[in-house]
C-alpha cells in the first residue's frame, strides 16, 4: 500500500511555527526535526496503521505518529491521507478538534 499523503494547511503552519520556535535556540536542531517529521510523514503512506489511534478521539481513521515530543496526527482515508497537525506532545487535542471535523 503506497498512498498519496497531503499535508493541511494548518498542519504546515504547525510545522513552520515548531521550525521557527526551535530555531530560536538552535537552527541544527530545528532542521533536524523538521527533517525527521518530514520523514516520517512520507513514510505514512506506505504503512498508514502504523501510527497509534489517538486515545482522546478513539476513531481508527484518526493515527498519530510520534517524533521526539511532537505528534504527527493523520488521518486515514482510502486516498489521500491527510496530515491534520504537528503539536507539541503535552499540548491538548481539544485545541486543534475543529479540525478532524470535516472527515469523522
Amino acid at each position: 500500500m503506497d498512498l498519496e499523503v497531503n499535508w493541511s494547511p494548518e498542519a504546515t503552519e504547525d510545522l513552520e511555527s515548531i521550525a521557527e520556535y526551535i530555531a530560536r535556540d538552535s537552527e541544527f536542531y530545528a532542521r533536524a526535526v523538521v527533517t525527521e517529521i518530514l520523514s516520517v510523514s512520507r513514510n505514512i503512506g506506505e504503512f498508514p496503521l502504523i501510527g497509534r489511534i489517538v486515545p482522546e478521539i478513539g476513531d481508527e481513521r484518526i493515527r498519530e505518529r510520534f517524533i521526539y515530543s511532537y505528534r504527527l496526527v493523520y488521518r486515514v482515508e482510502p486516498e489521500p491521507i491527510l496530515i491534520v497537525a504537528v503539536i507539541h506532545g503535552k499540548r491538548l487535542l481539544e485545541n486543534i478538534s475543529e479540525r478532524f471535523d470535516g472527515g469523522t
